[in-house]
């Protein structure tokens, strides 16, 4: 079960392994988080797992202690659902958010929970290509099976500069999650304030994901018609020049993401055409 939007590469995660992936659609009302009804009714007896991202690609929302805890309640009752947590964004929450993990939120659901996260985010080591695992030691155990079988080992180089990151000092966080929360604020404040996209404030990540709900059916100068969320991506890429990814890659329309790392002039211009872009359309 893969709660939408989600990250583009879970489903194929989940063909790959010989399942079926179930997608539940999240709402912007709910800030693109899954609700304990909507988990609960999702649940069937063919369910084996289920995925969380907090803070998520792309929507940036990121679960509450308490949320978290709803959630694990439903899935106490559920003993052969195992919970995938993606916890890569951990460190990367603002407005002093506090982040959780289920596993921690709830001790009795450890035995059938995989904790994963990595450097490449919080640490920007995404080609060093380390991440890392939490779990019940047969399935580590599995997993270190398939590794050793498909790229025989994360290279050692890798493993100690991850090992360098995670033990060395952290006091660069603070600073980075300040620069970061201020691109974000400007990103949505600008957003907004373009004709028919409304932009939730994300907790954590470094993505907004916006609605363009407003600008479909409406034209352009030159008389293209946009019709879903792919047709505005690539029209504002058309016209300003301006590169965002659509919403039904994520798997929930009629959306788009911006990813915010990136520096303040670039995402000041390019928030300034799709301003642009929007007044234009008719």
């Amino acid at each position: 079960m893969i709660p939408a939007p989600y990250w583009v590469s879970y489903p194929d995660i989940v063909l790959l392994a010989g399942a079926e992936p179930v997608v539940v659609d999240t709402k912007l009302e709910d800030g693109f988080k899954l609700t304990p009804a909507a988990l609960e009714k999702a649940i069937t007896p063919k369910t084996k797992w289920f995925i969380f991202n907090s803070p998520s690609n792309p929507t940036g929302s990121a679960y509450t202690r308490a949320e978290i805890k709803a959630l694990t309640d439903v899935l106490l009752r559920h003993e052969r659902v195992w919970v995938l947590s993606d916890d890569i964004y951990e460190h990367l929450v603002y407005d002093g958010f506090e982040f959780s993990t289920p596993a921690q939120v709830e001790p009795k659901l450890k035995d059938r929970t995989l904790t994963l996260n990595g450097v490449s985010k919080a640490y920007s080591m995404t080609g060093w290509r380390i991440g890392y695992a939490g779990g019940p030691a047969e399935l580590i155990k599995a997993i270190g099976k398939l590794q050793s079988q498909s790229t025989s080992n994360p290279c050692s180089i890798s493993q100690w500069a991850a090992v360098e990151a995670l033990r060395g000092p952290q006091d660069f966080l603070a600073d980075w999650v300040k620069a970061f929360q201020e691109r974000r604020d400007l990103v949505v404040s600008m957003l907004n304030e373009a004709d028919g996209i409304t932009c939730a404030t994300p907790e954590g990540a470094f993505y907004v994901y916006p609605s363009c709900a407003g600008t479909i059916g409406k034209k352009t100068p030159k008389g293209d018609v946009i019709n879903n969320d792919e047709d505005f991506a690539t029209l504002l890429l058309q016209e300003e020049g301006v590169a965002v990814v659509h919403g039904e890659a994520f798997g929930l329309s009629p959306f788009f993401r911006i990813s915010y790392a990136t520096g303040l002039e670039a995402l000041r211009e390019a928030c300034t055409r799709i301003q642009r872009f929007c007044a234009s359309l008719s």
